[in-house]
């Protein structure tokens, strides 16, 4: 068997990319730093935090049942910066048993992504 090491990336169809983002820079600290046009006419765009890489595909379609998780050293800063600045919370923040010991303290919480994209945000 292949040696897989980590998660390259994490997709998923926007239906407005310019619109997606500037969420994704403004509410979370992404950066877009690649965008390329692909067959059917659509765009990609790639944004980083950190070592962490969205790309964004530039083409309407369903999101339902898709999220990804961020972990944050400020959970209540983070929820607090996000609920001042109007994202949408799908999920409130609650206690979540530790997967490893460093997660002891830690609670989670599921905002809403200009598509209905579940950010779910863990600390």
């Amino acid at each position: 068997m292949a040696n897989y090491k980590r998660i390259d990336h994490v997709a998923f169809n926007v239906a407005d990319l310019e619109v997606s983002k500037k969420f994704y820079e403004a509410h979370f600290g992404f950066e877009a730093y690649f965008q390329h046009p692909i067959p059917g006419g659509f765009e990609v765009s790639y944004l980083k935090l950190g070592d962490t890489v969205l790309e964004l595909v530039g083409y309407a379609a369903p999101t339902d049942g898709f999220h990804f998780c961020l972990e944050t050293d400020d959970f209540n800063g983070a929820v607090s910066e996000l609920e001042a600045a109007g994202v949408e919370i799908d999920t409130p923040p609650h206690d979540v048993p530790p997967r490893e010991d460093r997660e002891n303290t830690w609670r989670r919480v599921v905002f809403k992504g200009p598509d209905g994209e579940q950010i779910e945000l863990r600390g």
